[in-house]
């Protein structure tokens, strides 16, 4: 089964809806005005089980099947990036320094064409909750839905989502069961020492060279402390110091991220930068402290439920078209906290040649929302069959 007839019938609506959102981006949990187009689409469906104002901008709306059953979650993120755009593009953002750099406003419009769908047909049983969520970039908003109860709220038993895959043929799916996602830990440096004039650096204790020193040390965790096979990535990202060109800093930051699949490396690369941190600027005579965050869990998929998915996916892209074995990627994903307390999958959509995500000329691909859009719901007729 290919494209469903019906949403490939409405397909220039939701290019409409995605090049719409694509001109108005809005950051983290402020999708207010996302969150209200999106909700007018729903209402304009016939579907007014709607709660909106979660986590300050998310939506979660409810399609009733034709009988009794369990309810099955679809995910869509909503928020863009803080990225000038240089698409050229007719529909370009309309907000200075903001933009979808991460196809987020076409996850929303694939969602809304399935939400239009099977509020249209109701061929499943139970119920459907589609969860429009803000902040996936940085500051978990899937975290703060699932601590609000969103989950038990409604009686989810499984859920699903999809994510663009910029370089990978269009309209093809990629998945795998067990992590397909990365932990992410963000560390943070903070070095004092003595400033002073720089002709004169006997009476100082220089922060500029603890911070180097520190950072060299750092590459050695990977090349000295980490099996060769170890899914692990620790990249030092940020330092900042000085003022002059003829005054010490007296203080330095450094910053940076651990990426990695396993409890075991995780906390290795933990205990050396702590060690690290204290011994160099032990020997350089400043202080140095470090602060490590707990970030997103790993995104792990359900073995079966991937199975299941990639199986609908087949229906609807051909055998060809979906790879069930991708490389698990050192990216993060907060739709993590949502597969930790419910079995589900996430998958990637191919969208074909061009930039790739978080660049300031990317832009999500019309071409394949119809596919996305059929995929989200022959996975609800599937997994809650009517009859």
């Amino acid at each position: 089964m290919p494209v469903l007839n019906r949403i490939a019938g409405f397909s220039d609506h939701m290019t409409a809806w995605h090049r719409h959102l694509h001109a108005h981006p809005e950051l983290g949990f402020g999708c207010h005005r996302t969150a209200e187009f999106g909700g007018a689409r729903l209402r304009e469906f016939g579907i007014d089980k709607i709660e909106t104002g979660i986590t300050e901008s998310g939506v979660v709306a409810v399609i009733e099947g034709r009988g009794p059953g369990p309810t099955i979650g679809l995910r869509a993120n909503m928020d863009a990036l803080p990225i000038a755009e240089a698409t050229g593009a007719a529909h370009a953002s309309k907000t200075p320094g903001v933009m979808h750099a991460c196809g987020h406003d076409g996850h929303t419009a694939m969602l809304l064409g399935a939400a239009r769908y099977l509020a249209e047909t109701r061929n499943f049983c139970g119920r459907l909750a589609l969860i429009f969520q803000p902040a996936e970039e940085g500051p978990g908003g899937a975290q703060v839905m699932v601590n609000d109860g969103v989950l038990d709220r409604y009686d989810i038993a499984q859920v699903y989502a999809l994510h663009t895959l910029p370089g990978a043929p269009e309209g093809h799916f990629e998945t795998c069961p067990g992590p397909i996602m990365a932990v992410v830990d963000p560390f943070h440096i903070d070095i004092e020492g003595q400033g002073g004039h720089a002709a004169y650096p006997q009476d100082t204790c220089d922060a500029v060279i603890a911070a180097c020193a520190i950072g060299q040390a750092i590459q050695t965790i990977l090349s000295r402390n980490a099996r060769a096979r170890d899914e692990l990535v620790v990249s030092l990202t940020q330092i900042h110091t000085g003022s002059a060109d003829n005054i010490v800093p007296e203080t330095a930051y450094m910053c940076g991220t651990i990426r990695s699949f396993d409890a075991g490396p995780q906390r290795m690369v933990w205990k050396r930068l702590q060690e690290i941190a204290e011994g160099q600027a032990a020997s350089l005579g400043v202080r140095a402290r470090l602060r490590i965050e707990e970030g997103y869990p790993p995104t792990v998929n359900d073995a079966a439920r991937t199975e299941f998915a990639a199986e609908v996916a087949r229906e609807v892209a051909g055998a060809n078209a979906v790879v069930t074995d991708r490389t698990p990627e050192m990216g993060v994903e907060d739709f993590a906290f949502m597969l930790a307390k419910r079995p589900g999958a996430y998958l990637f959509l191919g969208q074909g040649e061009g930039p790739g995500l978080h660049h300031q000329g990317f832009d999500f691909n019309d071409d394949v929302v119809p596919v996305g859009a059929s995929f989200l719901a022959r996975l609800v007729e599937r997994a809650q069959p009517a009859g």
